[in-house]
């Protein structure tokens, strides 16, 4: 007897999951990228305190792609900060099949970044924060050149969505 009443608690824990999965709305998947953690220091009186600032792209795959820095205590804190934040602040990127629709150069304090239509099957020629960026928002064929005299990655991200959100053409 004491089996044939765990059987039915069994079942029921099992089953509130899915009556709460279908219940709620589904999310939408984004990639997210961590590109740059910096380990940050301020001296105080009292000694040194430790914090973190991690630089974050997400994207959908398609069009839709934000970044932001999160900054935290911890390494964690400050990547799931900057995933919240930059979810908050997303903007659409107008493509044309797998790539831009024309050539444009994004600037942001001394860096200057030329982003280029490629062919179909190019690949994307760039450094390591535009070809995450590229990847979050589904751009397979691109190429790219770091036109400033920087390579720091928070501005070369802010300066590559410079030059995305100034693309023209179909939405």
């Amino acid at each position: 007897m004491a089996k044939a009443a765990k059987e039915p608690k069994q079942e029921q824990a099992q089953k509130r999951p899915q009556a709460q999965l279908q219940g709620e709305p589904q999310e939408q998947a984004f990639i997210e990228r961590v590109i740059f953690i910096n380990r940050v220091t301020k001296v105080t009186k009292g000694g040194k305190n430790l914090g973190f600032a991690a630089l974050v792209v997400v994207g959908d795959g398609e069009k839709k792609l934000g970044y932001a820095l999160g900054k935290a205590n911890e390494v964690a804190d400050a990547i799931k900060k900057g995933i919240k934040q930059a979810r908050k602040a997303m903007i659409k990127v107008k493509k044309s099949t797998t790539t831009i629709p024309h050539e444009v150069i994004g600037k942001f304090g001394s860096i200057r970044i030329m982003l280029k239509p490629a062919s179909r099957g190019t690949g994307v020629i760039a450094c390591a924060p535009i070809r995450a960026i590229c990847e979050c928002a589904g751009i397979k064929d691109i190429l790219t050149k770091n036109l400033g005299k920087s390579t720091n990655p928070v501005n070369v991200v802010k300066a590559t969505f410079e030059g995305l959100e100034s693309l023209k053409g179909p939405e």
